[in-house]
């Protein structure tokens, strides 16, 4: 049996390279952060660098399945490349971060903490490739997404960072994120769903007012990048517990899913449909001698 070669698209799969390059550079940089801060210098930039290449990846990310759903050009290649991406940027660059950064002052249970994330962030990621090889149109992601679990540490670090600017290292806020990587951890491999606005895409159209809104947010959140990305990393988290208990047009003004496909739905509807009266008149037929 012929085994037939796998589909590689090129814009998809070039930003997925681009977020395994910016995993790659996060761990170089969080290396040399860590030789820094053993001779006694400051590596407060260095580990900027490494979290800026973690949200870069976090961008690259989000871009890669746009493009893919976009052209048509879904492909169980860019899935996989994908998920193996992710594991590298999501996975071993934030637990080495947060490891370097706080854990390693807890010797053996900084290990177990830092190998639980990544364990469950892959395990996670092996869950979500069975689900999307089974159901490809699922719209709900089942457990916290990895990239949003990875930048909610990394934008909480870089927070951190900020408070704590001039100095060698973080503080005692930096004992924060232990317990917060245990509890995404089990949060990415729980089974809370969250939304994965995959009916937002480049043809999607909204009202004004709306438009004007999200560009607003993306605008504040560019010039205040210090401390928004990790509040919208953490209302992401949260929406996940009450949005069992939101209104379905409450989620619609959010989620914009239900809304795309009832908006199919009523192209469909506006069809007219064949009457009796519309159905046009069997042929004549003459009954000549």
């Amino acid at each position: 049996m012929k085994i037939k070669e796998p589909k590689i698209y090129l814009l998809p799969n070039l930003m997925t390279a681009g977020n395994l390059f910016c995993g790659f550079a996060a761990v170089l940089r969080i290396i040399e952060a860590s030789l820094r801060v053993s001779n006694g210098e400051p590596a407060a930039d260095v580990y900027h660098q490494a979290i800026l290449f973690i949200l870069g990846a976090c961008l690259f990310d989000l871009l890669d399945g746009r493009l893919a759903r976009l052209g048509g050009h879904e492909s169980a290649f860019g899935r996989e490349f994908d998920s193996l991406a992710d594991v590298i940027s999501f996975g071993i660059a934030p637990a080495l971060l947060v490891y370097q950064i706080v854990l390693q002052d807890f010797s053996h249970s900084g290990w177990f903490i830092a190998f639980f994330y990544l364990l469950c962030g892959t395990m996670r990621l092996a869950r979500f490739n069975c689900y999307a090889a089974a159901l490809p149109a699922e719209k709900d992601f089942k457990g916290f997404p990895i990239p949003a679990a990875a930048g909610l540490i990394a934008s909480l670090t870089l927070f951190m960072l900020w408070l704590e600017e001039g100095e060698k290292n973080i503080g005692r806020w930096k004992f924060v994120l232990p317990p917060l990587m245990v509890f995404l951890s089990l949060m990415m491999f729980s089974r809370v769903k969250y939304p994965s606005f995959k009916a937002v895409n480049w043809r999607t159209q909204r009202s004004i007012p709306r438009f004007l809104f999200i560009i607003l947010i993306l605008v504040f959140s560019a010039m205040n990048f210090e401390w928004m990305p990790p509040i919208l990393f953490t209302l992401y988290l949260l929406y996940g517990f009450v949005r069992p208990f939101a209104s379905k047009a409450l989620r619609r003004e959010l989620e914009d899913e239900e809304e795309e496909i009832s908006a199919g739905t009523m192209e469909k509807s506006t069809l007219p449909e064949a009457t009796e009266d519309s159905k046009p008149p069997p042929p004549h037929s003459s009954n000549l001698p």
